[in-house]
């Protein structure tokens, strides 16, 4: 026998609609009696609710044993401080205030494409990998400055002539750098060279706060996200007219930890040891971990437990959402 069951499109949609309504709150049931019974079991073992659900997790900075006198790791993406500590103590950059260096000297890329070394250029307290009268591409120089910290390479990014200043080349860029913290505010920050070399026993060529150099280095990638490609390379060729130099990046983890978008380092007798980076931590998730007044060896291990730790956190979060 056959039996013919005509339904309208409006009955099927209404039933199947009861069945979700019906499953929705079956699984609700469930939920509460399993948060239910958790409970009890809780009170009757005497122990932490979020402990039975594994909702406790342990502070991954909590134990942390770091020589730095300052640091703060910043999440970009939710724009809110992970952990810090004296995030706004002014301290000396070293050659951290390189990455203002080569921000402003970005600027001149149009109207000085080029440069050329000059005798002045060769400091005293520089490095001997610049030869007097080779000439440069001004972005083959900033990658020069950022991986190997050269001093006489931030000189001659200071000595680029402004067709519209009338001040000598490296005060009014000085003056720009100056300005540009204040825009920024970098509020912690002044310049007295370009370099960030100190200037005698007793005063730096700069200082800046772990807070100013996290706002500097957020600026840099979010205006000009290319500028620092070649702080993330651990050597590379880089060529002038004359000569080829096989290039090294001064940031000796710069291949060990993973996600890298930019780096840069920092030393000198009043500054201790700095580090700067900026790392990819999830899909686009961006961290910016600066690391002040550690010694010329521990800012690396400062900075790799720093980012372990925070790495570890993300993850704990991503759990927990």
């Amino acid at each position: 026998m056959n039996i013919a069951i005509n339904l309208t499109k409006k009955q099927v949609l209404g039933t199947l609609g009861i069945l979700l309504i019906s499953m929705g709150f079956y699984l609700g049931v469930q939920v509460v009696i399993y948060f239910n019974l958790q409970y009890e079991r809780a009170l009757f073992q005497g122990t932490d609710l979020n402990e039975v659900l594994g909702l406790n997790q342990q502070n991954p900075f909590e134990d942390l044993s770091l020589s730095a006198k300052a640091y703060l790791v910043w999440d970009v993406q939710e724009q809110k401080i992970v952990t810090s500590l004296n995030k706004e103590m002014q301290l000396p950059l070293a050659s951290l205030t390189k990455l203002m260096t080569v921000y402003i000297a970005s600027d001149d890329l149009k109207n000085n494409p080029s440069l050329t070394i000059q005798n002045n250029n060769l400091i005293k307290d520089g490095d001997a990998g610049l030869i007097l009268g080779e000439t440069w591409t001004l972005i083959d120089m900033i990658d020069f400055v950022l991986m190997s910290s050269s001093n006489d390479g931030a000189s001659a990014l200071a000595s680029i002539l402004s067709p519209f200043s009338q001040k000598l080349p490296q005060e009014d860029f000085i003056d720009k750098m100056n300005s540009k913290a204040r825009e920024f505010g970098m509020v912690q920050s002044f310049f007295l060279n370009e370099s960030g070399l100190d200037v005698n026993e007793s005063i730096s060529g700069a200082y800046g706060s772990a807070k100013d150099t996290v706002i500097l280095l957020e600026k840099i990638l979010k205006e000009n996200y290319n500028l620092l490609e070649a702080s993330t390379q651990k050597e590379t060729l880089l060529s002038s007219d004359i000569l080829t130099h096989q290039t090294q990046n001064t940031n000796i983890i710069i291949d060990k930890l993973p996600g890298v978008l930019a780096s840069k380092t920092g030393f000198t007798d009043l500054a201790g040891g700095n580090l700067i980076m900026a790392f990819d931590i999830g899909i686009g998730h961006n961290i910016i971990i600066s690391v002040l007044g550690s010694t010329k060896e521990e800012r690396f291990s400062d900075m790799e437990k720093l980012f372990w730790a925070s790495l570890e956190n993300y993850q704990n979060i991503k759990t927990l959402k």
